[in-house]
């Protein structure tokens, strides 16, 4: 009797778990083993610094399927166990409790790890950082109306913490080591425009500062910046960034760089290994670059192409990378890599806080950005994809229709 084939999803997340479906709906039979090292299903992450974080979402509705549709699928999943190695020429993975699992096909999705900060008082118990649902779930007993917080790191991660604190009544104080918040990312006017959004909702917000140490007598009690300034606390929130969980790819042998290495088809420098999400650095068609993208969307299409080439569908991953941040009542959205040096034409009112700008180069769109505006970031990413020429005028012309500017220029080049 022939053994059917196994397939190891090693990460908990979206990645894996739509990997998994992805599997069974292209007609997969064999074995599929979730490894995680959480201890629950595989969840969304974006409600944490948001409606869990609030309060407003319970865990469970977190959850990407319920348990029962893993068991229905046949869809094994080894939780709370962390895998410490794998032997690509063996074609085994090591668990942390000793565990060796055999595989046909393996696709690494383990995800990311918060940067941390090398300073005193950081291992104070009401010190957070802010990745899993436990994590969201404890921080939100410290989050009581009049409560003095600090979140170091002005991201998008700290932002939608500082925003969700503020809802509840907290004090917040936001320290950001840039002069701008992401004003690298997105240029000093957008980031001034995301500076002043959270002033206006009472966020004492600190720009071009580090934070020196945090002190406290077994309990955080406040916040020292290297300007000198003291800044009261009774919990804190780090998010300052995520770096890739490399140590076992490094270990295993992987190629690495900003992420494990991958190609088009998420095929790592392993035969049978595939990477995808958080951890996979993949080489953009459209942005004829490599990047490694840390959002939801990201995860998902690449985990279900991953699955795809691990089936040897040879499908390529091509997709244009888009992001979101909720903060108040706002909805910001980002297509594309900005980059602040391009040519920036803003569609919209600014001041309202309604708006889109667009980063040009040679005449055509590399990336955008929305404020409470979705329908225009729908536009952008078609002209990235399209390579679209567009005017400045058309551009920031509210009245003009953005959609048939990419219309236009896919029928001229139907026609050339």
């Amino acid at each position: 009797m022939l053994t059917k084939p196994t397939f190891i999803l090693l990460g908990g997340g979206l990645a894996s778990a739509t990997a998994a479906s992805t599997l069974r709906a292209e007609g997969f039979d064999g074995r599929v083993i979730i490894v995680g090292d959480e201890t629950h299903v595989p969840y969304s992450r974006p409600p944490l610094s948001k409606d869990v974080l609030r309060g407003e979402k319970s865990p469970e509705r977190t959850w990407l399927r319920p348990p029962a549709w893993y068991e229905s699928k046949d869809i094994e999943l080894q939780l709370g166990v962390r895998a410490v190695a794998v032997d690509p020429r063996a074609h085994t993975v090591e668990l942390a409790d000793g565990t060796r699992l055999a595989y046909d096909k393996l696709l690494v999705a383990t995800g990311g790890v918060p940067r941390t900060l090398d300073i005193p008082g950081a291992d104070l118990p009401e010190v957070f950082f802010l990745r899993t649902l436990d994590d969201s779930l404890a921080l939100r007993e410290h989050l009581t109306p009049g409560a003095p917080l600090v979140v170091i790191g002005a991201g998008f991660i700290g932002a939608e913490v500082a925003a969700s604190a503020r809802k509840l009544g907290c004090q917040v104080t936001m320290l950001e080591i840039a002069a701008i918040p992401l004003g690298r990312a997105l240029g000093p006017k957008i980031g001034q425009i995301y500076a002043e959004v959270h002033r206006e909702r009472g966020v004492a917000l600190h720009t071009g500062v580090g934070v020196e140490r945090i002190e406290g007598d077994g309990h955080v009690r406040r916040v020292v910046t290297t300007d000198g300034r003291v800044h009261e606390a009774a919990v804190v929130v780090i998010g300052v960034g995520l770096l890739p969980c490399l140590d076992l790819a490094r270990r295993s042998g992987f190629t690495t760089g900003n992420g494990i290495i991958v190609d088009e088809y998420c095929q790592t420098s392993a035969d049978d290994v595939f990477a995808a999400g958080d951890i996979a650095h993949h080489p953009n068609h459209f942005l004829s670059r490599s990047i490694r993208v840390e959002h939801w969307q990201n995860a998902q299409h690449q985990g279900k192409a991953a699955a795809r080439n691990m089936l040897g569908q040879r499908k390529a991953f091509r997709e244009v990378p888009w992001v979101w941040s909720d903060q108040y009542e706002h909805n910001l959205q980002v297509v594309g890599l900005p980059d602040p040096s391009d040519r920036l034409v803003v569609r919209g009112d600014a001041a309202t806080r309604n708006f889109s700008a667009f980063f040009l180069r040679d005449g055509r769109v590399t990336a955008a950005l929305a404020v409470n505006r979705p329908d225009d970031i729908r536009v952008a990413r078609l002209m990235i994809q399209h390579g679209t020429a567009a005017a400045e005028a058309q551009l920031a012309d509210v009245d003009a229709a953005l959609g048939e500017l990419v219309v236009a220029f896919a029928t001229v080049e139907r026609a050339c």
